[in-house]
């Protein structure tokens, strides 16, 4: 199947199932999507055995088998949708809550890392079978970090209050390349490849890779406002964000620092003020309509992809029992490390309950999770691991998802959703 071809199917087969949950299920786009994606594979998956003659399951694993989803979304539309969801955070609230972002997307996703890998330790051999430890670490890598994806396109349907919402989306971001940073060590160090890393070594990888990443990105972001200042030419506009994400992912891929820091640090740019003396009010509309729709389409695509992957997965019992194990684990774990890593920064100034129940609901997992999970290597234990990681995906989309609306409703009702904000 060719490019063309590939790309017609995936925009034919999202936009049907877009125009099938407008009239049945009524859900957010991408979640309706994923429903029907789901529901499709699981019929392909009943019907292909009754049907001997032919090989249902064909089609859909030759174009898994062409998109590659692990690089397609973390080697290249990673880029984009973490660039369109920074340029939506406001900058102003994320400035004055930076420590409770830092705090919670480096501090909270390796606490999340540690709590669930020695869980699931714990866990695995009461269910029948024992999991080296280095591998439950990578599980714990896989499954730590909040998607950038899910999240902001959650925020957009919720009244949460400004800072509450910068912390939300800005940790999500970050923590998203924290969570592959710890990954391609813990990967390491499960499959042999890093043996004889100390960890002083390993602490030196990880700061030239975030930080480094940070200020790569701030560098590109402010040679591009420096570039785009004193002209006033949409199209110009446009192109050089487009050329600012993908450049800056790329650069910072090939200088060994983190791509997903360095492009959300690029895209954060764009909304800081000296941004607004860049771009008049037309500009920043007709910007923020290219990059909304951008992001859309690329949410869809991605989250119907989500559903399709299940044909790569072979159930089994322990993986079934695993699954419902490690999905009350994660909700537990997402709020130890919440606990943990935000209360020494505001340990008095949080309305620690309701701030807690927000952030630990609203913990999504999504296509980065996916991806990782799917980038392990081939044997036994990618085998069972994968299909714990795609259930806790699919879970905290669907279930959390959708029930994230009522919870933030109970937690702040809209009679104080405007006026309330987070001291």
């Amino acid at each position: 199947m060719d490019t063309i071809s590939l790309l017609a199917l995936l925009l034919t087969l999202s936009a049907g199932f877009s125009i099938l949950n407008h009239h049945t299920f009524r859900l957010p786009v991408t979640i309706g999507v994923l429903v029907f994606s789901l529901l499709a594979s699981l019929l392909v998956m009943i019907l292909n055995p009754l049907i001997p003659a032919y090989d249902l399951q064909a089609l859909p694993r030759s174009m898994l088998g062409a998109i590659n989803l692990p690089t397609a979304l973390l080697n290249g539309a990673l880029s984009l949708l973490l660039f369109a969801g920074a340029t939506q955070v406001n900058v102003g609230h994320l400035r004055a809550k930076l420590a409770s972002v830092a705090a919670l997307s480096v501090l909270g996703t390796v606490l999340a890392v540690a709590f669930l890998a020695t869980a699931a330790w714990y866990v695995f051999p009461l269910l029948g079978h024992a999991i080296p430890f280095t591998w439950c670490i990578v599980l714990g890598a896989i499954l730590a970090p909040t998607d950038p994806v899910s999240v902001v396109g959650m925020l957009k349907r919720l009244g949460l209050p400004g800072p509450l919402q910068a912390v939300f989306a800005g940790e999500s971001l970050f923590n998203d390349g924290v969570g592959v940073v710890i990954f391609g060590v813990t990967i390491g160090l499960a499959t042999g490849d890093s043996q004889g890393v100390t960890a002083s070594e390993i602490a030196l990888s990880f700061c030239r890779e975030a930080i480094g990443g940070g200020l790569l990105g701030a560098l590109t972001g402010w040679l591009a406002l420096r570039v785009l200042k004193g002209q006033r030419d949409q199209h110009i506009d446009l192109l050089t964000s487009l050329a600012l994400a993908t450049g800056t992912f790329s650069i910072a891929n090939q200088l060994g620092m983190s791509g997903a820091i360095a492009v959300v640090v690029a895209g954060l740019c764009f909304g800081t003020s000296y941004s607004h003396s860049v771009f008049d009010e037309a500009s920043r509309k007709e910007l923020d309509i290219a990059w909304t729709l951008i992001d859309e389409v690329l949410n869809v695509l991605l989250f119907m992809l989500i559903g399709f992957e299940i044909l790569e997965i072979t159930p089994h019992l322990f993986t079934v029992l695993a699954t419902l194990a490690v999905i009350p684990l994660s909700i537990a774990v997402r709020a130890l490390s919440v606990l943990f890593s935000a209360l020494p920064v505001h340990l008095r100034q949080w309305e620690r309950g309701r701030v807690l129940g927000i952030l630990t609901w609203g913990g999504l997992r999504g296509g980065i999770s996916v991806s990782l999970a799917l980038g392990l290597p081939p044997g036994d234990l990618r085998e069972l691991l994968l299909p714990v990681c795609y259930g806790v995906v699919v879970f905290t989309i669907i279930v959390q998802g959708l029930t994230m609306e009522r919870v933030a409703r109970k937690l702040y009702p809209s009679s104080r959703l405007r006026t309330h904000s987070l001291r």
